[in-house]
């Protein structure tokens, strides 16, 4: 008969290799179909930061223990994605992207707010870190919207409309 201590199990080291063997064939294939040139040292060296975070979040999520090994998961995986990114697009935008480095950290502290009991005090960090991100996103889409004309229009409009709105919705609600 079957025996529960003869099953084959598979560790979780072995699910770790095995996903990456398995997605290093699939960009590897994908590379050569596409002609995407993926394997250059230029395009290649953001996997050196992504996959040790995806192996931090994948260590959490296969155990649910250590909790604390999602923050640089977090980061890493955010970082390694924005590093792809920039390489692909030969770093054009890195004066605007700069703002995911602090949502990286953010976004690993909220993850350990997520699955560690959820210590309100963690979430104070991962206010000011998106508040100031979120700042610095607006701070540039403003001054690309005033730099160009048909932005700078549309921009001043919408803020219009929205400051007539207000107005409109505070007019409203007082004679209710």
């Amino acid at each position: 008969m079957f025996n529960k201590e003869d099953s084959t199990r598979l560790s979780i080291g072995s699910v770790i290799w095995g996903m990456l063997f398995i997605l290093l064939g699939c960009s590897l294939v994908a590379d050569r179909i596409f002609d995407l040139d993926l394997f250059n040292a230029y395009k290649f060296w953001p996997t050196f930061v992504i996959v040790p975070g995806l192996i931090f979040e994948f260590s959490y999520f296969a155990t649910k223990k250590a909790p604390g090994i999602l923050v640089p998961g977090g980061i890493l995986t955010v970082l390694g994605i924005l590093f792809y990114f920039e390489s692909f697009t030969y770093w054009s935008y890195s004066e605007y992207t700069w703002p995911i480095y602090l949502l990286a950290v953010a976004i690993g502290l909220f993850q350990l707010y997520l699955f560690s009991g959820r210590n309100k005090g963690i979430l104070v960090p991962v206010f000011i870190l998106t508040t100031i991100a979120g700042i610095a996103f607006a701070c540039m889409f403003l001054n690309l919207a005033s730099q160009s004309y048909n932005l700078g229009i549309i921009g001043g409009v919408l803020f219009i409309a929205l400051g007539v709105f207000a107005l409109y919705k505070g007019t409203t609600s007082k004679n209710k």
